[in-house]
């Protein structure tokens, strides 16, 4: 299994290609994601690039984090899993929490 790692601060007109060309000068590179906008399908600046091996993502994020690629500085790191807020739902989503409308009624009380 690899090791994922996150891409920040992406340029617009990169593609996963152009990324995968970037990371493969460094080690093997199993999978490149650049992650887009549902409603618009525009990247959103970000991704994620899984190294083949914990030794090459290592490498790959001590040579990259910082560096200047398609005018851009990249912010490379070791990817985190995505966590759970204390309303259940994911962190940086929208829902989990009360519920929408319903005008002036009292907030529900806890036991």
């Amino acid at each position: 299994m690899g090791k994922n790692i996150y891409v920040g601060n992406i340029s617009f007109r990169a593609t996963e290609d152009d990324l995968k060309d970037l990371f493969t000068k460094i080690g093997e590179v199993e999978l490149v994601k650049i992650i887009t906008d549902a409603q618009t399908g525009q990247p959103k600046g970000f991704g994620f690039v899984e190294m083949a091996n914990e030794e090459d993502a290592k490498k790959a994020i001590a040579a990259l984090n910082g560096s200047s690629f398609m005018d851009r500085t990249l912010s490379v790191a070791e990817a985190k899993p995505q966590q759970k807020d204390r309303r259940g739902g994911f962190e940086g989503k929208k829902g989990g929490g009360y519920g929408g409308g319903g005008g002036n009624r009292e907030p529900r009380k806890w036991r």
